[in-house]
């Protein structure tokens, strides 16, 4: 069994990204450590360990490869939904494969016509004698191709939140297929996908929690992947904060980046007090929704920050690949204008507004 370290991580980041290939044995191989299942319980399998202990070692993980720590982000979120909403049965069924990294998850909510506004989604669940049928599709979907599970949100009902359900799709399926992958500027190695479901058949032990809680759930998890995207911005930005003071040493850099390395240094640590002070909510059971939207709002703008000036110090190809990758956190688990929408409502609503 290869021992990942930093350089190890980083090497295979740059070989995957520029094959646009992703890296389904790095995943096995950290779930293999035990690295797929860190905060979960240890009846299924998982780590016990505490979510801010998670976070840290998404952070490092980011800080050598920030698509890696994005992918085990994204299966720690279907993970930490299946464990809340979840029966027993399908607990018992799926977190053990899940949790040792035998098996990964994907996150489908996003719809071509319904991206911030995920309420408005359109696919469909329809009843049927022994569970549901999925038409539609999604799009955006992280790993959606290579995943083994995915957690897809369907409307079962009314139009709006109160009719989504949520489920637990196979990949093997039958009438699932995924569809094109897209395109992007950065995380070439983290595959993104729309996905197509034509009557999927899902059956009802499937399904996670009752028949309309599937915007709640759906909600619920995206918390813990904001605060999972706020570690990955912080593990971005200090490896580009690294990079220039690297390059700063050197006597390679101009005059007046004195300035530009202490921004840089200071954001970075308010970012990471920002999102553990979140994690640290969750792990005592606390609400944290808008502390995960304030973390991930400003970690993500500071990486983008950061790495603009990591960029201009360095000017070479890793801290631009670093500046393309710090635009992508800032849309992904929700733009940052919606995280200010949710902040703002959050604190009309305390406020009684």
């Amino acid at each position: 069994m290869v021992t990942f370290g930093a350089k190890l991580l980083s090497d295979l980041a740059a070989e995957y990204e520029e094959r646009g290939e992703d890296p389904l044995p790095v995943y096995q191989e950290l779930g293999a450590k035990g690295l797929a299942g860190l905060p979960f319980d240890p009846a299924y399998g998982g780590g016990g360990r505490p979510y801010r202990e998670y976070l840290d070692l998404i952070e490092e993980l980011a800080r050598s490869w920030v698509a890696l720590a994005v992918g085990i982000g994204v299966h720690t979120l279907v993970c930490d939904a299946v464990q809340r909403f979840g029966t027993e049965e399908i607990k018992r069924e799926l977190l053990p494969a899940m949790l040792a990294g035998e098996k990964f998850g994907a996150y489908a909510l996003t719809e071509s016509s319904s991206g911030s506004d995920a309420a408005s989604l359109r696919t469909r669940a329809e009843r049927t004698g022994s569970g549901y049928a999925i038409t539609g599709r999604k799009q955006f979907c992280t790993r959606g191709g290579e995943a083994d599970l995915l957690l897809v949100m369907a409307r079962t009902g009314v139009e709006g939140p109160k009719g989504i359900t949520a489920f637990v799709v196979d990949r093997q399926s039958p009438g699932f297929r995924p569809g094109r992958p897209e395109r992007k500027m950065a995380w070439r190695s983290s595959p993104t996908w729309e996905l197509v479901f034509d009557e999927c058949p899902v059956p009802d032990h499937r399904r996670l929690g009752a028949e309309g809680e599937g915007f709640t759930i759906a909600m619920a998890a995206l918390d813990g992947g904001r605060l999972g995207i706020a570690a990955c911005a912080v593990g971005l930005a200090q490896a580009a904060c690294d990079k220039a003071v690297d390059h700063v040493r050197a006597g390679e850099a101009g005059q007046g980046t004195e300035f530009m390395l202490a921004d840089m240094a200071t954001g970075i640590e308010a970012g990471r007090v920002l999102y553990e002070h979140a994690a640290g909510l969750k792990d005592r059971g606390a609400r944290y929704s808008q502390q995960a939207s304030m973390a991930k709002l400003f970690c993500t703008d500071m990486a983008m920050r950061v790495t603009t000036d990591a960029f201009q110090i360095a000017g070479d190809d890793l801290t631009a690949r670093f500046f393309r990758e710090s635009k992508v956190l800032q849309i992904v688990e929700g733009t940052n204008q919606i995280q200010r929408v949710i902040i703002g409502r959050m604190l009309g609503s305390e406020a009684g507004l």
